[in-house]
């Protein structure tokens, strides 16, 4: 199963009973399709970029979920025929791969230098630490030297 998000954007003159009614036949349909609801975020009511049907305004909501892909597809025929929602978007969310423990690592390198013992012992022995032992960033960084909406240096 895959990891999704779904976006709702209701009318903001939906009642709350009615708004609920909404969630809860979405988050049905999901399990009804053997996924799994993972989070329901309200986002509450928020101005939109442009006019959707005379509308300024919509309700917010996100749902994370997973799912098979075969699923999705009765979710967004269900979504098209409800007249409370303006807007919908499925989005199919990448996981990252999970780290291997470092104990796990630390036993492949011995198995890999056990299957290779000519490659290990022809390698130079600087006493530089391994690039593997770097601890690895969060998030990508930009030196902002070099990116165009810096300002130029004077």
């Amino acid at each position: 199963m895959r990891r999704y998000e779904l976006m709702l954007v209701l009318r903001p003159d939906t009642a709350d009973d009615r708004v609920q009614q909404i969630l809860d036949r979405t988050t049905r349909g999901i399990a009804a399709g053997d996924g799994q609801i993972v989070k329901v975020s309200p986002w509450g009511r928020r101005r939109l970029a442009y006019p959707i049907s005379g509308y300024r305004e919509g309700s917010y909501f996100i749902v994370v979920f997973d799912a098979p892909s075969e699923a999705i597809d009765e979710l967004e025929r269900s979504l098209n025929i409800t007249e409370e929602v303006m807007r919908h978007l499925v989005t199919r969310i990448e996981r990252p791969a999970p780290r291997r423990p470092e104990k796990a690592d630390e036993e492949a390198a011995e198995a890999e230098a056990e299957a290779e013992p000519e490659e290990a012992e022809s390698a130079d022995t600087d006493d530089a630490p391994p690039v593997d032992d770097e601890p690895e960033l969060e998030g990508e960084i930009i030196d902002e030297s070099e990116s165009e909406a810096a300002p130029k240096a004077v």
